[in-house]
C-alpha cells in the first residue's frame, strides 16, 4: 500500500483528501504545518508527500529544503491553490516530482501519486543500477605477467564462487579494490550489488549509521528509517576499504555480524538478518595493530578466512611495462591523442624508479605523460619521475631512496608545497607523504 503524507493548513481540504485517497486504497496521514510533518515522519515511513505552499510558519519550499538533508525523503507532489509558474519552478527546483492546483480532479491525483510512488522506487533502482554499470564499464583488467599476479589471479579463480570472507593486504596503490571487484566480477553474487565502504573516510557514529542504518526518531535529524549498508548489500557483497581503520568500539558489532549474519539498526529493537559476502582490504599491518591492541584478535582471525596480499610494484617490475602500455591506451581513448608507444630512455625510467605510490602513481604518471606529450612517443622528459642512471650520469651512482626523495620534492615543488594534491599526484595518502618527508629529514614543505 502506498503511503501518502499530505500537508495543508486548511482542515476541510485536509480531511476531504484524507476521505478520498483512503477510499482510492491509499494509506494516508495528514498535518497541518510542517512541524507536525517533520513528527510525524520521524514517527512513520511514507512513500509520496502532498505539499502546499503557502503556510503559516515553515513554508512548502523551506520544508522541501530542511527534507533535502534526508537520506531517504518521500516523493513530493506539490498541491496548491495560489500556484504560479514561478512557485512551480522554485518547488521543483528544491526537489518536488511535479505539481497540482487546487481544486484538482481525484483521477488525475490518484494517476500523479501512482507515478510519483513508481518515480521514487525507480530513482533506488537506477541508482544502483548506474553504480553497478559504472563499475563495470569502468573495471580495469587485472594487468601483469608476473609469478604474484598469475598467482593472485589463480587464487581469485578458486575463491571467486564461494561465500567466504577475503581479507585483502597490500600498500596503497597496489590494486585492493581491483582484486576485491574482479572476485565479486566472477563469483555466484556478480547479478547483485557490490557496495564499498572506505572506513577511514567517515567518523565512528557517522560509520556505523552506514553500515547498520538507523531507525527514525534515532537522533535529532531521522525523520525516516535508513537502511545501513547490510541490508544494501542483501544477497550481494560488501567491500569494506581500510578495515584497520575501524574504531574498536564497533569491531565488536561487526564480529557478531560476520558469525550471524544479524544486527540491529540504530535505534531499533528488532533484530534483522541478512546473507553479505564480506570483503575486507587494509594496508596496515593488522597483526601489528592486535599486538598494540587497537584490533581485535578474534575480529582479525574471523576476517583472514581467505588471504590474498598483494606484492608492491617494486616487488614485481616485469609488470610495469604492460601495464604502462595498458594506462597509455586508457588515456589517449580519454584524452583523444594518438600516442604509439613509449621511448628507450622513459621505458628505462619507468622501470628503474621505486614507485612508493605502486600501480596508482603510474598510473597518474602516464596521465600526466599523455597529457604534455605533443609528439606520437612519450619521451623521458614527460615523466614526473626521476630519470634512471643510463640516462642522467652513467658515472654516479645514488640510491633508490634518493631518486625516491628528489621525486617527491620534485611533485611538492610542483604543487607548491601542497601536500593534499602531491599525495595524490604521488598516489599515497598525505600520512605516508608526512612520514616519508620526516624519514627524509625535510622540513621546507612541512606545513603550518
Amino acid at each position: 500500500m502506498i503511503r501518502v503524507l499530505a500537508v495543508d493548513d486548511e482542515e476541510p481540504f485536509r480531511r476531504l483528501l484524507k476521505k478520498e485517497l483512503t477510499r482510492k486504497g491509499f494509506f494516508t496521514e495528514v498535518a497541518p504545518d510542517a512541524g507536525t510533518a517533520l513528527r510525524l515522519l520521524k514517527e512513520s515511513s511514507f512513500d509520496v508527500m502532498l505539499l502546499d505552499i503557502l503556510m503559516p510558519g515553515l513554508n512548502g519550499i523551506l520544508l522541501m529544503k530542511k527534507l533535502r538533508a534526508d537520506p531517504a525523503p518521500p516523493v513530493i507532489i506539490v498541491l496548491t491553490g495560489k500556484a504560479t509558474v514561478e512557485t512551480a519552478v522554485e518547488a521543483m527546483k528544491h526537489g518536488a516530482y511535479d505539481y497540482l492546483t487546487k481544486p484538482y480532479k481525484l483521477d488525475e491525483l490518484v494517476i500523479l501519486i501512482n507515478r510519483a510512488y513508481e518515480y521514487g522506487k525507480l530513482k533506488i533502482r537506477n541508482e544502483q543500477f548506474q553504480q553497478e554499470l559504472l563499475r563495470k564499464e569502468t573495471q580495469a583488467d587485472f594487468v601483469g605477467r608476473s609469478s604474484q599476479v598469475k598467482h593472485i589471479l589463480a587464487l581469485i579463480r578458486k575463491i571467486a564462487p564461494t561465500d567466504s570472507t577475503v581479507f585483502i593486504q597490500g600498500e596503497s596503490g597496489t590494486g585492493k579494490e581491483l582484486v576485491a571487484n574482479t572476485i565479486w566480477q566472477h563469483s555466484k553474487r556478480s547479478m547483485l550489488p557490490l557496495v564499498v565502504l572506505n572506513c577511514a573516510t567517515l567518523s565512528e557514529n557517522f560509520l556505523e549509521s552506514e553500515l547498520f542504518g538507523y531507525e527514525k526518531g534515532s537522533h535529532s535529524t531521522a525523520y525516516q528509517t535508513k537502511y545501513g549498508l547490510f541490508e544494501v548489500a542483501d544477497k550481494g557483497t560488501l567491500f569494506l576499504d581500510e578495515i584497520g581503520e575501524i574504531p574498536r568500539g564497533l569491531q565488536a558489532k561487526l564480529l557478531r555480524f560476520l558469525d550471524s549474519g544479524e544486527f540491529r539498526r540504530l535505534g531499533g529493537n528488532k533484530t534483522l538478518k541478512v546473507d553479505v559476502r564480506v570483503i575486507t582490504a587494509t594496508n596496515k599491518n593488522l597483526v601489528e595493530s592486535v599486538a598494540a591492541g587497537g584490533f581485535r584478535q578474534d575480529l582479525y582471525y574471523r576476517l583472514n578466512v581467505i588471504n590474498i596480499t598483494i606484492p608492491p610494484l617494486r616487488e614485481r617490475k616485469e609488470d610495469i611495462t604492460e601495464l604502462s602500455l595498458h594506462f597509455l591506451k586508457r588515456y589517449c581513448r580519454k584524452l583523444s591523442k594518438t600516442i604509439s608507444g613509449f621511448s628507450p630512455e622513459a621505458l628505462e625510467g619507468l622501470n628503474t624508479y621505486h614507485w612508493p605510490g605502486n600501480v596508482r602513481e603510474l598510473e597518474n604518471v602516464i596521465e600526466r605523460a599523455v597529457t604534455l606529450c605533443d609528439t606520437d612517443t612519450v619521451h623521458s622528459h614527460d615523466l614526473s619521475i626521476p630519470l634512471p642512471l643510463s640516462v642522467t650520469d652513467k658515472g654516479r651512482h645514488v640510491s633508490l631512496e634518493h631518486m625516491e626523495k628528489e621525486h617527491i620534492l620534485s611533485v611538492l615543488r610542483e604543487t607548491r608545497g601542497n601536500q593534499s594534491k602531491a599525495s595524490q599526484l604521488l598516489g599515497i595518502d598525505r600520512k605516508t607523504l608526512y612520514l616519508k618527508l620526516k624519514k627524509y629529514g625535510v622540513a621546507e614543505f612541512s606545513e603550518k
